[in-house]
């Protein structure tokens, strides 16, 4: 398991970002069963970056707390089989592992959230990772069903790593 981590601002966070990022990953993929090893790239931005990224890629011209952009063209949530067919392109040539596509995050959205629900800057960090990393394995929250679904997955994870809202 792999992540890159850049930080394209000056924040800098009370907790360790890269390990957090990798105890979600880690949880997220053991737990939806996927058989691979896998890399996920992860983008630290500030409002005026994401909100760069949400038009350019959904033209959504506002800023926004997080982007997914999964590589894996899942039939089903975690049909993690449809890659036994699949193109070499989901699959880091070098590593072998496993391309689950990226990750944006915007810092000045978890300081400003975290501050509004009243929980700490790791939770809304880490809640932002997990939702990310279920977009990542073919979950969306468009629809009623589905969005009930990804919550439920989310505070499942953030409650087994014991990071939670108090």
């Amino acid at each position: 398991m792999t992540s890159y981590v850049e930080n394209e601002t000056d924040v800098e966070f009370t907790f360790p970002v890269e390990e957090t990022v990798n105890k979600i990953m880690e949880t997220v993929l053991e737990r939806e069963g996927c058989p691979y090893e896998a890399t996920v790239s992860v983008l630290l931005t500030d409002d005026a970056g994401i909100r760069a990224f949400n038009k350019e890629y959904r033209n959504v011209d506002s800023a926004t707390d997080v982007l997914s952009f999964p590589n894996v063209p899942y039939e089903v949530p975690a049909g993690f089989e449809v890659l036994e067919n699949a193109e070499a392109d989901c699959f880091d040539p070098d590593s072998g592992e496993l391309v689950l596509g990226d990750i944006i995050i915007s810092v000045d959205k978890v300081k400003e959230q975290a501050k509004s629900y009243g929980h700490s800057e790791l939770r809304e960090f880490a809640f932002l990772v997990a939702h990310s990393m279920f977009h990542l394995c073919g979950y969306d929250h468009m629809e009623a069903v589905e969005a009930v679904v990804m919550e439920e997955k989310q505070e499942a994870v953030l409650e087994f790593l014991k990071i939670t809202r108090k």
